[in-house]
Order: C-alpha cells, then structure tokens, then sequence
C-alpha cells in the first residue's frame, strides 16, 4: 500500500485529497500538513512513498518545501498543487524536480472537484511504480524525405514532458526546415506558458495553436490544454472537444493518426516522450505503418514509461533515445 503525505494550508483541500486517497485499496493518508514546516517534521517521524505539496502556504511555501525535500529526501517523488494564476511557478517546480501538478479546479468552495480525483490517483500511482522492462528493436535507420515538402515533427509526452520538452528544444538552437507539432496532457490554462518558455530556449517559433493555424517550417504548434488537435491534409489546424481517450484531451492519438491519414509517411517523424497511460501507442503505430519514423525516450531518462512503453509494445519504433540525444537526432533526420 503507498503512504502520501498530504500538505496544504486548506483544511477543505485536505479532507478532499484524503477523501479521494483513502477511498483507492492501493492508497493510504499517512499523515496530512498544515504547510512546508509541518510537512518536513513529519517526514523526518515517518516513511512516506509520495508527498502532495501545495504551491502557496505560509511560513515556508511549496517551492521552498520541495527544494528542501529534493535535497533531503530526493527518493520521495513530490506532487505540487496549484491554482491556475501560479502558472510560472508550476514550472518552476517541475525544474526543481517535482514529478508533476495537480491543477485545482478554479470556483468558490463548491468545486467541482470530481474533474481531478481519477487524475490525482492516477498520478500517485505513475510517480511510485517500477518502470517497466523493455527489449529494444534493432532496424536500419533512415533519413525523412524532403524533396517534395518539408519534413513534419510530430512529438507526444505527459507527465515529466515540460522537463523533456525544454531538455529537447533546447538542444534545437537553429531554425529548422521541419514544423513541430506538439501535444503535451496538461489543463487549460497552462499550455500558452509552457509554448512560451519553449519558444524561449530553441531556434524555433513556437506557440500555443489555435484553430486554422497552418503547419510551417520552423514553426512548432502546442495544443491547448482541454482540446483535441488535428491536422488537415491542407496542414490545417482544427480544435475540438471529442470524448476524451485514454483519458486525456489533448490527446497524442488523435493529432498522430490525423497526420498519417492526410501526409506522405516520408515526410513524418512520431517521436513518444515520457508519459503514464498508453496515449501514442496507436498513433505512432498508424504513423510507423504509413512508412513514417518513430523515436521513443529511453528508460534510462523517461519519468515515467508508460507512454513509450506503449509504442514498444506494439513495435512502433525505430530508435530508443536518451532525451538528451533525441534534439539532435531530430535535426539529423530532417536536415538529411
């Protein structure tokens, strides 16, 4: 059974978050915190698989708690929770080593509250499982064709992929001839920031998309938190609201098996970034089968595998990269 540690200055939050936990059998509250002090005198009295830490707190705040905890207890993956107007900080904590965020739901004390309990669970979970076992797949590498259009890069990631993304862009300092299409499972509010720090460590322009945009070279397109992205065979942008799949919205599926049906599979390179769940699996399987190119992030550096593993197991890959390396594999493939 996995011990959280609850801590956040709102008793109402509290109950609510051990509410949730101790209705899963595989869960259990050790212990709740009023704020950052609390938190860490009871971790030091007790052994804990998951500290829940909220962002704004008297005394010592979430940042200082977590960096603290990284330090002191860096085998303790750390859940940050955070209203939507503490976006930057979100990030900040995600850089610090938090393994991921819970968005609280923004209204009065009547919250609909019910949107985040399977996340929160689902989240608890991913960040204390074992990674699981891979065998890798030996096939002749191959370049992107670019001859008749430029080259399309499609990457999927979730938990741990704000870390992997700026790791990954990063590493593109120069404007390629490719475009970059992007889905990352956060909430809305969310995605505008982080296409905005994106855009501020690569050599690409990069966005949040919005319906219409069009697919360029050396321009990279984020979906929006709370919608499904697709592009036309026109290299359209279109948005929706379908059901979610796998639980998600944005959702990697949909935006890869839209870009296997309406484009040569020459012109596609699927690359699946850490993530729990098995969102990417099918669509990098569609765009593999369509004659695209398919990189996934190693277990040696993937947060979670669930994602990759997903793509593994279907054998919808052509290469296993460090996150590290993936930057540059990319600009070798589409340069060519």
């Amino acid at each position: 059974m996995l011990k959280v540690l609850i801590c956040d200055d709102s008793a109402f939050m509290r109950k609510i978050f051990s509410d949730t936990i101790e209705k899963d059998p595989d869960l259990k509250v050790a212990a709740t915190a009023y704020n950052g002090e609390d938190a860490l005198r009871k971790l030091e009295k007790m052994d804990v698989d998951l500290l829940m830490l909220d962002i704004e707190m008297p005394k010592l705040n979430g940042l200082e708690t977590l960096e603290i905890v990284k330090k002191d207890y860096p085998e303790i993956p750390v859940i940050m929770v955070s209203a939507l107007d503490n976006k930057q900080t979100v990030f900040r904590a995600l850089e610090l080593g938090a393994f991921d965020f819970i968005a609280k739901p923004s209204g009065s004390i009547s919250l609909n509250i019910d949107s985040i309990k399977e996340e929160l669970v689902l989240k608890i979970k991913a960040a204390v499982e074992s990674k699981a076992n891979f065998k890798t797949k030996k096939i002749k590498k191959k370049r992107i064709s670019t001859s008749n259009s430029f080259p399309i890069v499609a990457i999927g990631s979730s938990s741990g992929g704000p870390r992997a993304l700026n790791t990954l862009f990063e590493s593109i300092d120069q404007k390629l001839d490719a475009a970059f299409i992007i889905v990352q499972h956060m909430p809305a509010g969310f995605t505008e920031t982080l296409a905005e720090r994106l855009n501020n460590v690569s050599g690409l322009s990069i966005k949040e998309a919005q319906a219409g945009d069009q697919l360029k070279p050396g321009h990279g397109l984020l979906a929006p938190g709370d919608f499904h992205m697709e592009i036309d065979a026109q290299g359209k942008v279109s948005l929706n609201k379908k059901d979610r799949l796998h639980g998600v919205r944005p959702c990697v599926d949909y935006m890869m098996t839209s870009l296997a049906e309406n484009f040569a599979g020459d012109r596609l390179l699927g690359v699946v970034l850490t993530g729990m769940g098995r969102d990417g699996g099918q669509g990098m399987a569609d765009l593999v089968n369509k004659g695209g190119y398919g990189i996934i992030e190693s277990k040696e550096t993937a947060l979670v595998y669930g994602m990759p593993s997903a793509v593994a197991k279907l054998g919808a890959y052509h290469e296993i990269k460090r996150i590290d390396e993936i930057g540059n594999r990319i600009i070798e493939i589409t340069e060519g």
